[in-house]
């Protein structure tokens, strides 16, 4: 039960940071958004790292892959950003749902051993992105910026996919309170506190809930999938993963998005893939 709650809460949670991002874009530019994200986020998970205390399996080889992980999250945060400020929730969701994908590509690159399934299930994922990236050339203009933002969205999945691999090499012995931290240090040191010496951050008081609920939310999804994951990985990933297909869903409801057959088609191929792969993986 607690591995099916953990991942419909990160499910949610992520949910949540994605269409609250994609509100805020319309506001702010990628980096005060970020800036304020990671600030938020930091500001809730710092607390919680140090009443839990300095984790004893803490070494400099956990140093190296938390600040690989932290560094390859708040990039992928930016570029998924920038995504959402010039495309569609419901292509840019899916194709950044992808990082699990694009982390068991990296674990097979680095030597681990990939089954017959699993490889399938990874060329499904990869036709259903070129699939959603499809837009009509209905005008110049309308191709490009849908063609920019799914791209943008595979640079995501790329970056968060070696986040993923990254806080898997650490394993669990960190904790979830130490693994949850690195992003939001790595994104006040090198994005927030730059652009406030700068003067660059600019963030409109219309914009601020939005980046205070997507910061939250990022920090809760994280803890909310690493709880479920402790007691079924495979339970937790798959649920998780949803995330995908919520967004699509309520950015189709709510914000009246409207996909092409082509693209509705290439994203329930990556959500149905991400969701096979993460059962597999477990």
């Amino acid at each position: 039960m607690l591995a099916i709650l953990g991942g419909l809460g990160a499910a949610l949670a992520w949910t949540a940071t994605t269409l609250v991002a994609s509100r805020a874009m319309r506001l702010v530019d990628a980096w005060s958004l970020l800036a304020t994200v990671m600030t938020v986020g930091l500001a809730v998970s710092l607390p919680v790292a140090a009443i839990a205390g300095v984790p004893s399996g803490l070494s400099a080889r956990s140093f190296v892959w938390l600040a690989v992980s932290g560094l390859a999250n708040v990039a992928g945060l930016l570029l998924t950003y920038a995504a959402l400020s010039v495309g569609k929730v419901g292509v840019v969701a899916p194709i950044t749902s992808t990082e699990g994908a694009v982390a068991a590509v990296i674990a097979v690159l680095a030597g681990e051993q990939l089954s017959g399934g699993k490889a399938a299930t990874l060329v499904a994922i990869a036709a259903g992105v070129a699939l959603a990236a499809h837009t009509r050339a209905v005008d110049g203009e309308t191709h490009r910026s849908g063609l920019r933002s799914a791209v943008l969205a595979g640079g995501a999945a790329l970056a968060f996919g070696l986040g993923l691999y990254a806080t898997g090499r650490v394993g669990q012995s960190l904790g979830v309170a130490w693994a949850a931290l690195p992003p939001r240090v790595v994104g006040v040191a090198v994005i927030a506190l730059p652009l406030l010496v700068m003067r660059r951050w600019r963030m409109r008081r219309a914009a601020l809930p939005y980046a205070a609920v997507g910061g939250l939310c990022e920090v809760l999804g994280f803890a909310s999938y690493a709880l479920g994951a402790r007691h079924g990985l495979a339970i937790a990933a798959v649920l998780a993963s949803q995330f995908a297909g919520m967004a699509a869903v309520v950015s189709f409801v709510v914000f009246r998005e409207r996909l092409a057959r082509i693209q509705v088609v290439g994203v329930v191929a990556i959500i149905c893939g991400v969701s096979v792969l993460s059962a597999l993986h477990g």
